[in-house]
């Protein structure tokens, strides 16, 4: 069983590696981009009957910093 975790920086939260790549598309040219927000996505092998509460809780617990940070979890 598979767990995919998104992690993103909540809205209102500045995001300098985001500001940054934006700037660097304009760099190379891509002027159309507005806005970035960097994220990052990390992947789980788990043992078949793990919960999404659990991974949850992982979130919780070390994946993201919930002061700062959201997370999405998708079960495969």
């Amino acid at each position: 069983m598979k767990a995919r975790v998104y992690v993103m920086l909540k809205d209102g939260v500045l995001d300098p590696q985001g500001e940054a790549v934006r700037h660097a598309l304009g760099t190379l040219g891509f002027g159309g981009v507005e806005g970035v927000r960097q994220g990052k996505v990390i992947e789980l092998d788990l043992a078949e009957g793990t919960s999404e509460e659990a991974v949850k809780e992982m979130c919780e617990k070390l994946l993201a910093n919930t002061v700062i940070e959201r997370y999405d979890v998708e079960i495969a």
